[in-house]
């Protein structure tokens, strides 16, 4: 799994994701990832068709173990296949996105809105895209942390490109993560988040 350099492209997306509110802060991200695989790539994957197990791969819908493999190794190692889910369309997934950021952030998202899916549009063709999230424990989150309120994890992925986008945002609230280390600075709106590549 490579990170494409038009990541980049996604900067001033990824700042204007970064919303500051007046009891915290709210933390957006997208990236963009290749999934095509060379050498060794190959031989990881085989290794790991070999010893995922049924019920893994009817975790997905369809049960397609390339799929699997491709969104698996988009985020850390430890993420399991029973966090994962097949949104039903890219309406919801809109609509969803859309009900979560306007309760919070309602200005600062109606700026960035339209920037954002055509940004996904321009990198995954989302009319071809098949749109996944990842839901996984609170306590397991990568993406989570003190004071964290809610937080989503779409992957946007075109098998025709070969290619996954993810968007990963949460809210944290500074009061909570502030009664939670009190002896801590808390840092809001750090875009700084960690992404493991294979």
């Amino acid at each position: 799994m490579k990170l494409l350099p038009e990541s980049t492209g996604f900067d001033a997306l990824n700042n204007a994701l970064n919303i500051e509110t007046v009891d915290g802060s709210i933390m957006g991200r997208l990236e963009s990832y290749s999934c095509k695989m060379v050498g060794q790539e190959k031989a990881l994957y085989k290794r790991f068709h070999s010893f995922s197990g049924v019920d893994d791969l009817q975790a997905l819908s369809p049960p397609q173990s390339i799929e699997y493999y491709n969104i698996h190794h988009t985020l850390p190692n430890n993420a399991s296949s029973q966090e994962f889910s097949r949104e039903p369309s890219l309406q919801w997934v809109m609509r969803a996105v859309q009900g979560q950021m306007m309760a919070v952030a309602r200005s600062e998202f109606m700026s960035v809105e339209s920037a954002l899916w055509a940004a996904l549009d321009n990198a995954i063709c989302l009319r071809e895209a098949e749109i996944y999230s990842y839901n996984p424990d609170h306590t397991s989150d990568p993406y989570s942390e003190d004071g964290c309120l809610w937080s989503f994890n779409y992957l946007f992925y075109n098998p025709r490109l070969k290619r996954i986008v993810f968007f990963t945002c949460r809210s944290v609230s500074l009061y909570i993560a502030s009664a939670a280390a009190p002896n801590e600075s808390i840092l809001i709106g750090n875009t700084d988040m960690d992404f493991e590549e294979d």
